[in-house]
């Protein structure tokens, strides 16, 4: 997997940028904020970190210039209904620790300001993605959360996540009759886990209206 790559800039818009390594072009996707600190046209030694993504038969590059970037893609990535273009969008419009902020109060608003996010999406995302910070000690870090030394994520009691649940699927449109459906008959597991219980209820509802 290629994971990074340094050469001369060929050129560089607000969501491509192309890299000279050895006499071989790699067009890379980037977000407009790696696009904004990239140096100007023809610099050499400029190192990207990458990402290859294989889709639908084909692959395509993404570059990114701090890991706390590529690993947020990575994340964004692995929440249902975002793409690759979607992640980058997200990451044009908040740096991490406003993103980490928006997920954590729940702001399904503010994160539908993303271009291509509509409500009932960003209500996913803000609920997968406060989950992810809860959880991951490398997500908080690349946030600027600072836990507790040796502190551990709390649990989250099932009460509660059904409540969160519940309030994300009515800010995606769902009546509340509707929610109390999709999430009737999770095991125990499931209903511990905020992102999982999400998912049971969404297919539960054929992924929303």
């Amino acid at each position: 997997m290629i994971v990074q790559l340094t050469g001369t800039l060929v050129s560089v818009s607000p969501s491509r940028v192309v890299l000279d390594v050895g006499g071989v072009g790699y067009e890379m996707g980037v977000s407009s904020s790696t696009a904004a600190a990239l140096p100007e046209t023809g610099s050499s030694g400029v190192t990207l970190l990458t990402r290859l993504v294989m889709r639908d038969g084909s692959a395509s590059l993404y570059g990114f210039l701090r890991n706390e970037e590529r690993v947020l893609f990575d994340k964004l990535c692995q929440v249902s209904g975002v793409g690759p273009r979607l992640a980058l969008a997200v990451l044009s419009t908040f740096q991490a620790p406003d993103l980490a902020r928006i997920a954590l109060a729940g702001d399904a608003k503010r994160m539908a300001e993303v271009p291509g996010v509509g409500k009932k999406l960003a209500g996913r995302l803000v609920l997968e993605l406060a989950s992810a910070f809860e959880a991951d000690v490398e997500l908080q870090g690349v946030a600027g959360m600072a836990p507790a030394a040796g502190a551990e994520a709390p649990a989250v009691a099932e009460e509660g996540v059904a409540a969160e649940v519940t309030a994300a699927l009515l800010q995606m449109g769902f009546t509340s009759q509707e929610a109390e459906l999709a999430l009737d008959g999770m095991d125990d597991d499931t209903a511990a886990d905020a992102s999982a219980a999400l998912a049971f209820a969404l297919r539960r509802l054929g992924g929303g209206r």
